[in-house]
């Protein structure tokens, strides 16, 4: 049993937003700011103007108005452009909400997520990250997307301090080229200057390193007739069924409601929770590894994310996961680990709709709650199979979705003990859907792979995985206990 699951890691007050980075403390607090990447303006290509709308040294909310231009000669498909906002953040545990309040390519095309900078400086350790789905079209010659009227606030509607950021020009009332925002087509930076020592093209600290062949790893393609398949128990898994948190009082964890079944020539676990409205009938799953023996390496997994439930009402809060964690041995204990992909459709712990979030924890007390961790969010929906990549060595953890970088945390939370990988899914609350019409949500998981203490690009996972689905290879552990 994972003792670690025993203890309730969420409830609905608590709030996923407490990110706390002891690394950016460290740099801010000295004062000195780090030189500025090379600006790179685009004659021929992207361009970035900006406005505020609200100019004041501190706010209850920032105002960035953004448009983007195409000063090129060629069309610019605006799925491909990623556009930074750069911000000190008002505490290390600050967290903060993006909002749309109006756009010319419409609110439901625009994306907001914030990120922590490698290398804070003293005015930015923090960005918001615009982009755009494919619903926005692309940008002709000549053409930009007219108004994007963004803002961003503390989660907790406390005043925020704009003066000292970065990227804030409080003179600027109307709009005007601006290169202190960044622009980025396809990962490649095509406008602005960011913040000293963060250029979002640069590369990571330590680049991918190819495995040796005889590298020790963990492949499983969940092959197995069903929950009660010795083959589960024999290759390390273990399908829970105590009970405990995290999710709703009461709950149970249904280890019959783990099935595994052949889609497109492959072999699907399946994790459905159901629920008629009530604890007692609530039916939480989950399947962990038996042994706490993975640390610093790549972890990956395909996982299919469900925005609605397989039949009855939708709106429950309910959580879609894949993570590596280990037990927390007393409140604040600085050897907890975890390192989370959790989707959330439905919204809760203060969202209100649709979000992914990938969190690195270094640790927490659950009563009273303090958390210390540093997250990466987006807040659109996830539904369908997903690539997720998580790597960790020994200076950050680095978090991939669909081959493209979703975040970076710092070395303050690296792991210091081993972790089990673990994939569940479970309610919050029944708050979001107070009917007790009998409802059921799939999550679907295709793969799952370790590789220890190597750092591998997503298409390197692709290309191993691909090998041994074409060896026929359904299985195989070679990572030594701990």
């Amino acid at each position: 049993m994972n003792t670690s699951r025993s203890n309730p890691r969420r409830s609905s007050s608590r709030l996923r937003t407490a990110a706390a980075s002891a690394a950016a403390v460290a740099l801010a607090a000295t004062g000195l700011a780090a030189l500025p990447s090379s600006a790179v303006a685009a004659a021929d290509g992207i361009v970035v103007q900006y406005r505020t709308s609200a100019s004041g040294a501190s706010a209850d909310q920032s105002e960035p108005w953004l448009k983007v231009r195409n000063a090129g000669s060629t069309s610019v498909p605006l799925s491909s452009v990623k556009v930074r906002y750069y911000f000190k953040a008002d505490s290390a545990s600050a967290a903060y909400r993006f909002a749309c309040s109006w756009a010319v390519k419409g609110c439901a095309n625009i994306t907001g997520t914030f990120g922590t900078l490698a290398n804070p400086t003293a005015t930015a350790d923090r960005y918001l990250e615009i982009g755009f789905t494919p619903g926005a079209g692309s940008l002709a010659p000549g053409a930009d997307t007219g108004d994007l009227q963004l803002r961003f606030h503390q989660a907790s509607w406390a005043s925020l301090i704009q003066s000292d950021d970065y990227s804030f020009g409080p003179e600027r009332t109307t709009y005007g080229d601006w290169s202190k925002v960044t622009a980025q087509v396809n990962g490649s930076l095509v406008w602005g200057q960011a913040p000293g020592g963060n250029n979002p093209t640069d590369p990571p600290t330590n680049p991918p390193t190819d495995p040796p062949g005889d590298g020790a790893r963990l492949f499983d393609d969940f092959n197995y007739s069903s929950h009660t398949d010795p083959k589960i128990s024999a290759n390390g898994w273990s399908v829970r069924s105590n009970p405990g948190g995290p999710g709703v009082p009461g709950a149970t964890w249904a280890p019959e409601n783990v099935t595994f079944a052949s889609q497109s020539g492959n072999s699907v676990m399946n994790l459905e929770t159901s629920t008629a409205g009530t604890g007692a009938s609530t039916k939480h799953t989950e399947i962990l590894t038996k042994s706490m023996k993975f640390k610093n390496g790549t972890y990956a997994s395909r996982v299919r994310f469900s925005d609605a439930p397989r039949s009855g009402p939708d709106g429950d809060r309910i959580v879609q996961t894949f993570f590596t964690i280990n037990d927390l041995k007393a409140p604040m204990a600085k050897d907890y680990a975890e390192y989370d992909f959790e989707y959330l459709p439905n919204g809760g712990w203060g969202e209100p709709a649709n979000i992914l979030y990938t969190t690195s924890w270094d640790t927490y007390r659950p009563d009273p709650w303090e958390a210390v961790n540093q997250h990466s969010s987006d807040r659109r929906s996830y539904a369908g199979w997903h690539d997720l990549v998580v790597t960790i060595d020994d200076n950050q953890i680095t978090y991939y979705v669909d081959g493209q970088h979703f975040g970076t945390h710092g070395a303050a939370f690296l792991p210091e003990r081993p972790m089990s990988i673990n994939f569940n899914q479970w309610l919050i609350d029944l708050e979001g859907q107070p009917s007790t019409t009998p409802r059921a949500y799939d999550q679907q998981v295709d793969y799952v792979l370790h590789v220890k203490d190597q750092v591998l690009t997503p298409a390197q996972v692709n290309a191993m995985v691909g090998s041994y689905r074409s060896a026929g290879k359904t299985f195989e552990d070679t990572v030594p206990g701990s």
